[in-house]
């Protein structure tokens, strides 16, 4: 199945005609903090197609928000005509690169080649596996597993001077920090580069794409290939994505959002990026979507003449949902957000997705015996007592499953409950509550 039938969203465009290359494009969306030298890096892309790679090491079953932006990085570079690599790192993801704070859990063996395995599935849904420039994945450990301490040691270390090694931000970091960094931790640099050496030597690669925050990392590679091969290749970073308020972004709740469905319904997901405010809408547009720049820019237009439409965060909201989830996810979503306050059928939601969607809301556990409807708005605490809920009733304000209750003696029947189980009571327009019933 090819990738346009796997995900329309993710055709994009080959080369947006307001920019004379990609990079130039990459550049007006922002993509670009840091580079080697820029001037032969924009020659390179601009000419015939190069080999380039990023890698995503398996520090957990899913990747997430940051993980997103070099996932349609790649796509941008493969659009242009470029080969991606997608490296899955089965040797570093045993390792762990090292954070700012402390030291990681090491995972063992078999988890980290299971979550290889969902790392992978995940980044071969952005890339295209047909025609000229093709993608492959690819994984550190068929390389370095082979190796032996010594050799490593002697064929790859040697390249490497501990005084440039300390320098690095994230190293040093740790180095003046109480929890220290072990030699393990500190070693990863020399993994990566060693990474970029063997994908140049195996595939011609000659460019590495990362976040900003990795750029230690990946010039450990361009120094490692002009010191062992004398050849100069390329890296280029991200900007690491904050909100406008300075605050970190891609967590909701405190929780990281994934792009697995499981761990993030694709609904919480949709719901965080309609919440966008204002001030970021529009560079999250440019980084997490294909619209042209024509398209954004009209947006911006609107978000600056019509902010209360919220048009800019509805488009941003179904396009990113529709790269990550497919358009079908999406839609599925789009019909919840609007059944919940009955502008559509409830009934026709399926399980997973009506929970998602009322995750949020208040909930309550009631028993079989207990549906009546005086009963369900107490217990549901959408009225405060039995008279109150009488008086919602006698006013027309009581709603099941979007259906409006005026019988202040109406019970509701098994076959009414959603799944089997669930009832939606709403009091008014916005006041809801999922209840679950129990036996």
């Amino acid at each position: 199945m090819s990738l346009t039938q796997q995900n329309p969203a993710l055709t994009g465009q080959s080369n947006d005609q307001s920019f004379e290359n990609v990079w130039q494009e990459l550049k007006w969306r922002g993509l670009v903090h840091v580079s080697t030298d820029e001037t032969e890096l924009e020659k390179a892309l601009a000419g015939d197609p190069i080999t380039y790679y990023c890698g995503f090491d398996p520090t957990a079953p899913s990747l997430h928000l940051g993980n997103l932006v070099q996932l349609l990085n790649m796509r941008r570079l493969q659009l242009a005509g470029h080969k991606p690599l997608g490296l899955v790192g089965g040797s570093t993801g045993l390792i762990g690169d090292p954070r700012q704070t402390a030291e990681r859990v090491l995972n063992t063996k078999e988890t980290v080649a299971d979550w290889v395995g969902k790392l992978q599935a995940q980044v071969e849904r952005f890339l295209s596996f047909e025609g000229d420039n093709a993608a492959r994945m690819v994984n550190n450990l068929d390389w370095t597993a082979p190796l032996s301490a010594i050799d490593f040691l002697r064929e790859v270390g040697k390249y490497f001077r501990v005084g440039t090694m300390i320098k690095k931000e994230t190293v040093s970091a740790r180095l003046n920090s109480d929890e220290g960094i072990s030699y393990t931790e500190f070693s990863y640099q020399v993994l990566q580069g060693y990474d970029y050496l063997q994908l140049h030597k195996l595939y011609g690669c000659s460019l590495q794409t990362g976040g900003s925050d990795q750029w230690g990392n990946l010039t450990s590679g361009t120094d490692l290939i002009r010191k062992v091969e004398g050849k100069s290749v390329f890296a280029f970073g991200t900007p690491l994505i904050t909100n406008s308020d300075g605050t970190k972004f891609g967590k909701s709740e405190g929780n990281a959002i994934w792009l697995d469905a499981e761990m993030c319904s694709p609904y919480t997901f949709y719901q965080f990026w309609l919440n966008t405010s204002d001030a970021d809408v529009i560079s999250r547009l440019k980084v997490f979507t294909f619209m042209s720049r024509e398209k954004i820019e009209e947006l911006e237009r609107e978000v600056a003449e019509r902010p209360f439409a919220r048009r800019a965060q509805k488009e941003l909201a179904y396009d990113v949902t529709s790269l990550v989830h497919g358009v079908q996810a999406t839609e599925s979503v789009i019909a919840a957000s609007a059944a919940l306050f009955g502008q559509g059928e409830l009934t026709e939601l399926d399980e997973p997705t009506l929970r998602a969607a009322t995750e949020e809301l208040d909930s309550v556990t009631v028993p079989a015996d207990s549906m009546g409807i005086i009963d369900l708005l107490v217990a549901s605490k959408l009225s405060d007592s039995k008279s109150s809920a009488r008086r919602t009733v006698t006013e027309g304000g009581a709603y099941v499953n979007n259906v409006k209750v005026t019988d202040l003696d109406g019970v509701i029947t098994a076959d009414q409950l959603l799944h089997g189980r669930y009832l939606l009571v709403r009091r008014g327009k916005k006041n809801l509550a999922m209840v679950e019933v129990a036996g």
